[in-house]
């Protein structure tokens, strides 16, 4: 562009012309009673203009959404803009994005960002987290990306690996010596939450036994999630030779580990099993329990591979093996943050899914001022909503001024700053009575305060439909949608919750499970920490061997808010008091 062409385009402007009105008089000298009066109305004129200016000048550009951090501020792409990268989104290329791509080091670098665009995105949608991961952990989790790249499917030790297990076909029942490589497959079991703190918990088991974690894809773990490590996959190859023997492992397997202690059998130091079948599911007994014993862990440490079946996120009993306690400690310093860094680290929705994500958050949530998620999950049958919990959750939102009440009286009510604040309410339901209940109280009645709250829900599928592709799809966008609330009121006993609260880093208002058709009082509680809860966990003194309540033996393991026998990991610093 020409410089002189640009700086007399800059020069034409309201000030200037203003200025040169004003200066004209003083240059030529002639400063008489008609050139002052000249001079005041040209000011009387200009003012209005000046004030105009000002304001507009002040105000943010009209591209920008509001509502957002500034961290969480797309900057949109002009059809002009050559230094863009080309993605269908039309986001700007990483090196113009906010400097947490990677959430703190919790990212490697080298992915295709192409393949998964929610990795390197989902900055752009949350809040920078203000919880930090240790240096340790970030340093494991650089080599056990290393190990997955040498012993991942499709390597030569995993074909070494997979070569003895086959052999067992043949009536070899051991192995002698270590492998270079050790194992554990997770068997794709229980609805969509469970899953994903499942192999949460078998990432944190495989992390602190140097195994590398293979996941069982079922039917449709591939199309949901990203791949979380680079340069290969976790996603068990088809060809696993005992994969069609996972529907029939059961408590009473031969290779159950719990069968084979209850019988003691193939238990000793000189008898190594190729694979072992873990049952930790929520029906499992006080045998499959031991393996939460630091003594009964001497023998699945020599096994190559460990199979594992589990709807429970049992983090907590990791934290009781003292076996872990130091690795534990330098891994996560802040110990209630196991799933929310672990979480975003492993769970990065397919493009498929980010479409949904991300369509349904520009069009209903950016704009807001502030976002409260709701998830509404009831265990009762009969009409929705339910009276007793809609009263339930309005007692909640109102007690703990979440939410504003309406005024009946009056017909409009006036924001006492003459600018009223913009809430959109993010409601996660199986049915939809719930949040049109909310719509219409909102939109026939103004609030006391005079905010303005829409009402949003995503979809309403009825009833749970796991493994059913597009439902689990729309499942998990809710959940990480939910995650991206400022503020988030949760349903007991609900996995869907936990796994929102995690990723998001909140501490939820948990909404108590009605007993008799009846509102609990208090109808919710904020949470001591964003952790889970381990729904069923062991009550064994592993040394003492005897019954014992693990929810009182160190300070950082408690019992859950919404299940009394439930154990979860809170801070150091937080209350130890039991509701």
């Amino acid at each position: 562009m020409d410089l002189s062409v640009s700086r007399s385009r800059r020069r034409i402007s309201p000030y200037n012309t203003i200025l040169a009105t004003l200066v004209a008089p003083l240059k030529s000298g002639l400063i008489t009673t008609m050139n002052l009066m000249k001079i005041l109305a040209a000011l009387l004129v200009s003012l209005p203009v000046l004030v105009t200016l000002s304001l507009v000048l002040r105000s943010p550009p009209p591209d920008r959404i509001k509502g957002f951090a500034d961290a969480r501020v797309i900057q949109r792409l002009t059809p002009n803009d050559t230094s863009s990268s080309n993605s269908e989104d039309g986001f700007s290329d990483h090196t113009q994005m906010p400097k947490d791509t990677l959430h703190d080091g919790l990212i490697a670098s080298g992915f295709d960002e192409g393949s998964c665009l929610s990795r390197y995105q989902s900055n752009l949608y949350r809040k920078i987290s203000p919880h930090k991961p240790s240096s340790y952990l970030l340093s494991r989790l650089r080599n056990y990306e290393h190990l997955h790249k040498k012993c991942g499917p499709h390597t030569k030790s995993y074909k070494t690996a997979m070569a003895r297990l086959k052999s067992s076909d043949q009536g070899n029942s051991s192995v002698g010596g270590s492998s270079e490589c050790k194992y554990v497959v997770w068997i794709s079991y229980s609805g969509l939450g469970n899953k994903i703190l499942t192999i949460t918990s078998a990432f944190l088991y495989a992390l602190l036994t140097n195994r590398v974690l293979l996941v069982d894809p079922g039917k449709d773990m591939a199309d949901l999630f990203c791949e979380p490590f680079p340069e290969n996959s976790w996603l068990l190859s088809k060809d696993f030779s005992i994969k069609e023997k996972f529907s029939k492992f059961d408590q009473k397997s031969p290779h159950c580990y719990g069968n084979m202690l209850k019988n003691k059998k193939n238990t000793s130091s000189e008898l190594v099993p190729l694979f072992l079948y873990l049952h930790l599911a929520h029906d499992y007994d006080e045998q499959d329990k031991l393996f939460f014993c630091d003594e009964y862990q001497s023998l699945t440490g020599k096994v190559p591979w460990l199979i594992m079946r589990t709807d429970n996120y049992f983090v907590p009993s990791l934290f009781l093996m003292p076996s872990f306690e130091q690795e534990l400690e330098k891994l996560f310093p802040e110990k209630e943050t196991v799933f929310h860094h672990l979480g975003r680290y492993l769970f990065h929705p397919s493009n498929h899914v980010w479409g949904l994500i991300t369509r349904y958050y520009q069009a209903h949530l950016a704009k807001a001022d502030e976002r409260i998620g709701i998830q509404v999950r009831t265990f009762e049958s009969g009409p929705s909503p339910l009276q007793h919990v809609m009263n339930q959750i309005y007692a909640c939102v109102f007690k703990e001024k979440l939410l504003p009440q309406v005024d009946k009286q009056k017909p409009v009510v006036t924001a006492p700053s003459g600018i009223p604040k913009l809430k959109s309410v993010l409601i996660t339901s199986l049915t939809s009575g719930y949040s049109e209940n909310m719509r219409n109280m909102y939109w026939e009645h103004p609030t006391v305060n005079g905010d303005l709250i829409g009402v949003f829900q995503p979809s309403h599928e009825g009833h749970q439909q796991t493994d059913k592709n597009l439902h689990d799809r729309k499942a998990w966008a809710e959940m990480y949608l939910l995650s991206l609330c400022d503020v988030l009121v949760t349903s007991a006993w609900s996995t869907f919750g936990y796994v929102a609260q995690g990723l998001g880093g909140l501490k939820p208002w948990i909404l108590y499970k009605p007993e008799n058709q009846t509102m609990p009082n208090p109808p919710c509680h904020q949470v001591m920490s964003m952790e889970p809860c381990f729904h069923a966990p062991p009550f064994y003194d592993c040394k003492a061997k005897r019954g014992v309540d693990t929810g009182a033996l160190v300070p950082h393991v408690r019992h859950c808010e919404d299940m009394s026998w439930g154990l979860k990991i809170v801070g150091s610093h937080e209350s130890h008091d039991q509701l």
